[in-house]
């Protein structure tokens, strides 16, 4: 297994897209904090900005992915799509986890406190409980077919919540919420352009971490069949 691993990692492909991805961070952080305009009203405090929103978006494309791959499984019973919603929930877990560390970090200087219970924090804190108990039954759950299928079950039902999140700003009125309003496309180009920069460097950082994943579990599995042949 560890040859296998080592091969894994060695390979040039993998190697080139870890190096961009490095080099796309310190890129993005440079933009950031040297080239990008200080918000005149939020001050240092907006540049949080550039790395809280694509937190929140990678994770949505991780829990579509969980949501998807649950359908998948439970009419194929495939492990590789158990597989991918299994990695794809722990990637979409600590992405919006960074959504709940970075929100806090934002609102301190700007609403006066770290939380508020308005709509949008409420409901992304809503969804990593539910992927919080996603994870406590596969750890404490029986292994096997069953627990499979409750996980492929739970999300696919969690992915509601995520279109929730994203329209929650216009779901409820502007009274009811403390949360800015979207308006990217009214940005000035250097924030704009930082902006879908990091988007893309989130987007390709699960991605690399999405394809690593799938093969420690690949080669996991593999290992347990062999332990459970002998």
């Amino acid at each position: 297994m560890r040859g296998m691993m080592e091969s894994f990692y060695s390979k040039a492909g993998n190697r080139i897209m870890a190096i961009a991805i490095s080099v796309l961070w310190l890129v993005v952080l440079y933009l950031v904090l040297a080239v990008t305009r200080i918000d005149p009203d939020q001050q240092m405090a907006q540049k949080i900005f550039y790395y809280h929103v694509p937190s929140a978006w990678t994770a949505g494309i991780a829990f579509l992915a969980v949501a998807v791959s649950g359908g998948f499984y439970l009419f194929t019973q495939n492990e590789k799509w158990d597989h991918l919603g299994l990695a794809s929930a722990e990637l979409g877990t600590l992405f919006c986890a960074l959504v709940l560390i970075t929100g806090p970090i934002w609102a301190k200087p700007i609403w006066g406190e770290p939380w508020s219970w308005e709509p949008r924090l409420t409901t992304v804190l809503i969804m990593f409980l539910i992927y919080i108990g996603y994870f406590l039954l596969r750890q404490f759950g029986e292994i096997g077919e069953r627990t499979r299928r409750v996980s492929a079950v739970i999300g696919i039902a969690a992915f509601v919540n995520v279109p929730i999140i994203y329209v929650s700003v216009k779901f409820w009125s502007a009274e009811a919420q403390l949360h800015p309003q979207p308006g990217m496309s009214q940005q000035p180009a250097d924030v704009y352009w930082t902006f879908i920069l990091s988007l893309i460097t989130f987007t390709l950082l699960f991605v690399h971490l999405l394809r690593n994943r799938l093969h420690l579990l690949k080669l996991q599995s593999q290992m347990s069949r062999m332990r459970d042949d002998i």
